[in-house]
């Protein structure tokens, strides 16, 4: 069938809109009409090449959308499911997956080989193969997908909204509730506010942090940060760092968790100087690939006994999490609908990214024309 999608061609460039042609379902994949894609900072890095990926590629990594046709293999999904890509597969059945490590799944390596699963391609335009986000690829108005990277959802529930769950929203309630492990009555640095870093301090409110400090430059923010949970909003991480030590009395924060949109191994130190003794940085956000050295004073982690921690995915378990934080949308717990700034067609995918850029969006929704 033919489909439109939006295709990064050169690194810098901007996206194109334009006819493919996609294959029907093969062997364990399912055949998707994505309803609406959130644009997530990773497609961002992609293009400007600090996330490096095989080009052509079809982008967009968190959809929602409806199943409508399934291939030979697939047990767990049927025509007319409401369905949400999860960014990372879980196989269900490798030692990660196994042991409640869904976003370490095996099958994650596949993510930016920018083909299916068994290597080969479903899209082509061109006369060439092009190449898949995550092995989803959203920017689109259907897509042959792996069933693995498909989470079914209830029919009720908004796919405009629903798709937020792919991958920002889970991600930065993760970093809060799952690797920072923040507990009722804790003070939580979130630094950055974007789609990740809103997601950050809603967990660490559903989490019962007592202080929230959000550090985001774009004081335009400043209510939205404050309606999502935060307690305290700076611009500026010395302006954190004086302000926390106020709070807690000279304690410092339980944790500081990393959202920005492009981590820097300078932020590091300043992090670390912000938590207490037994405190912990979480890394959400990415670097570049090339930047390989952070400023980092190591003694404070043997003396004061600091942890740095990475986070993939929130270090969520898709089947189980996206289902669930869905629950906590239903019942008004979960900002979603608040989540969204803008709306756009396939068309205006470039004028999103510009909007994110210049710190217009928390996030950003493409809904799909069919």
């Amino acid at each position: 069938m033919k489909t439109n999608a939006a295709i990064l061609w050169e690194y810098g460039s901007d996206w194109t809109v334009e006819e493919i042609d996609l294959d029907p379902p093969g062997d364990g994949e399912v055949l998707v009409s994505w309803e609406a894609t959130g644009l997530c900072h990773s497609d961002e890095h992609i293009r400007t090449g600090d996330l490096p990926a095989p080009l052509p590629l079809v982008g967009g990594h968190e959809g929602a959308g409806i199943v409508r046709e399934v291939g030979p293999g697939v047990i767990g999904l049927a025509p007319g499911d409401h369905v949400v890509a999860s960014f990372l597969p879980a196989c269900g059945r490798c030692r990660f997956c196994s042991t409640g490590h869904q976003n370490l799944c095996d099958l994650g390596a596949m993510i930016m080989a920018g083909t299916q699963l068994d290597g080969t391609y479903r899209r082509h335009v061109r006369g060439q193969d092009v190449g898949v986000m995550a092995l989803v690829g959203t920017f689109s108005q259907y897509g042959t997908v792996p069933e693995a990277s498909i989470v079914k959802i209830d029919d009720d529930l908004p796919l405009s909204r629903a798709c937020l769950l792919g991958c920002g929203v889970t991600t930065g309630w993760g970093s809060a509730v799952n690797t920072a492990d923040v507990q009722p009555g804790d003070t939580v640095v979130v630094i950055g506010f974007g789609g990740i870093g809103s997601g950050a301090v809603q967990g660490a409110r559903l989490a019962g942090a007592e202080k929230i400090v959000v550090v985001e430059p774009v004081e335009a923010k400043r209510q939205q940060a404050f309606q999502f949970g935060a307690t305290h909003f700076v611009t500026s991480l010395a302006e954190a760092t004086a302000l926390v030590a106020e709070l807690t009395r000279g304690v410092m924060a339980d944790s500081a968790i990393l959202t920005v949109g492009l981590l820097e191994g300078s932020m590091l130190e300043d992090a670390a100087n912000i938590i207490r003794k037994g405190g912990a940085v979480v890394m959400t956000a990415l670097s570049t690939m090339a930047e390989n050295s952070p400023t980092l004073g190591l003694m404070m982690f043997t003396l004061f006994q600091k942890r740095l921690l990475g986070s993939l995915y929130g270090e969520a378990n898709p089947r189980a999490d996206i289902p669930r934080l869905l629950s906590l949308y239903r019942e008004g717990k979960l900002l979603l609908d608040e989540t969204v700034t803008h709306e756009y067609k396939l068309a205006e995918v470039n004028e999103g990214y510009s909007d994110m850029r210049d710190g217009r969006n928390i996030r950003g929704v493409i809904l799909h024309d069919h």
